[in-house]
């Protein structure tokens, strides 16, 4: 995180803990300048994310590669 960024954490209207950054963005062009902008990051922690979402997934893939074995020992 750059020295400039600010960071504060509340509650969102979903009732979930969210944390703003406040930053900047620099961004170049072949054959332009530097551009700097003021910008705010929300992140936001979901609990689907720490291991439901992947777990979901992955059940998923394995169902497909098993439907896969399945049709060529078929033939």
């Amino acid at each position: 995180m750059n020295e400039q960024a600010k960071q504060n954490e509340a509650v969102n209207a979903q009732n979930n803990m969210e944390k703003k950054v406040e930053t900047v963005e620099y961004r170049s062009s072949a054959g332009q300048g530097q551009e700097e902008r003021n910008v705010q990051v929300t992140h936001q922690p979901h609990s689907k994310t720490s291991g439901g979402v992947l777990s979901g997934a992955a059940a998923a893939v394995a169902s497909t590669l098993q439907s896969a074995k399945d049709a060529i020992s078929e033939k």
